[in-house]
């Protein structure tokens, strides 16, 4: 035995995830979007516009949870008045943050996790603030994720850092055929065992750039392209990301043959190139031989 990757539920070498932000009407025709092709998106909602007069652009209360959220779909933070959180003093990105948590949560009767960086983010750093002054603010804030953007690449890897989760791409990026293309071609069984980690393709953007009708396809094309494969897991955010933290809960004996499963959900890895599962409370014994 040498070599362990997590799986996604079901065994799947692959997963897709969607995140758009600022809540606006037009995400209604997203979502459905979404649920049409069997995608789960992640909606980052501006706290503050539901407590004004409804204006036309922006979601209700009421239309984020019949036509987001009981639809299986994520609601995340973005600001509670969309401020960059690094241009702003850290005593400020903190209320921003928290402020809009509170809000969501009142709002929906739920617990919200999960945070999309308002405006340019993490990017441009001002007033004293540092990114380990934020990231350690949403750590306190028990923000499990926080996304970020301006660098789309195909390399589909899982983050190493939640406090800055880079997408695979904005959906108008002009690669994007070619970063689908890559992502549908990659076959878990043509990797040698070292490079058999799991892959994920993460879209980002806004519904309001695709206008009411001149734009839509591009989104309908990525979601048709992606939608129905066997090897991938089509997930939010924070089920992405719940996952990965029980997977690396998993304790080991000291040989690492030995594997027990505390968390409460069932986990799948690949072990030298086999699929085992570890059920809710299990534990396994792994062979000792190493598959070359």
């Amino acid at each position: 035995m040498r070599y362990r990757f997590l799986r996604f539920p079901g065994g799947k070498f692959k997963a897709v995830t969607f995140s758009y932000d600022d809540g606006v009407q037009r995400d209604i025709r997203l979502a459905s979007i979404f649920n049409k092709y069997g995608m789960k998106g992640t909606f980052n909602i501006n706290s503050s516009a539901l407590f004004r007069e409804p204006d036309g652009k922006r979601l209700r209360a009421e239309e984020i949870k019949e036509y987001i959220l009981d639809a299986g779909h994520e609601v995340a933070i973005h600001g509670d008045l969309h401020i960059a959180s690094a241009a702003c003093r850290p005593v400020e990105a903190i209320r921003d943050a928290l402020d809009c948590r509170m809000k969501l949560e009142s709002l929906f009767g739920c617990i919200i996790r999960g945070m999309a960086y308002p405006d340019s983010g993490i990017r441009n750093f001002h007033n004293c603030n540092d990114y380990e002054t934020v990231r350690q603010c949403l750590k306190s804030l028990d923000v499990a994720y926080a996304r970020t953007l301006g660098g789309d690449n195909n390399t589909f890897k899982l983050p190493t850092d939640w406090y800055a989760w880079m997408p695979t791409m904005h959906h108008a990026n002009k690669n994007r055929d070619e970063y689908i293309d890559s992502f549908l071609a990659l076959d878990e069984a043509n990797f040698r065992t070292a490079g058999r980690f799991p892959r994920l393709m993460y879209v980002w953007g806004h519904s309001f750039e695709f206008g009411w009708d001149e734009k839509w396809g591009i989104i309908e094309n990525i979601c048709e392209r992606l939608a129905g494969k066997e090897d991938t897991w089509y997930a939010t955010n924070i089920e992405i990301y719940d996952y990965v933290k029980a997977y690396e809960s998993l304790v080991y004996s000291a040989d690492c043959r030995r594997i027990y499963n505390p968390t409460l959900k069932k986990i799948w890895i690949d072990v030298d190139g086999e699929t085992v599962t570890i059920d809710s409370g299990e534990t396994i014994v792994l062979s000792s031989e190493a598959k070359l």
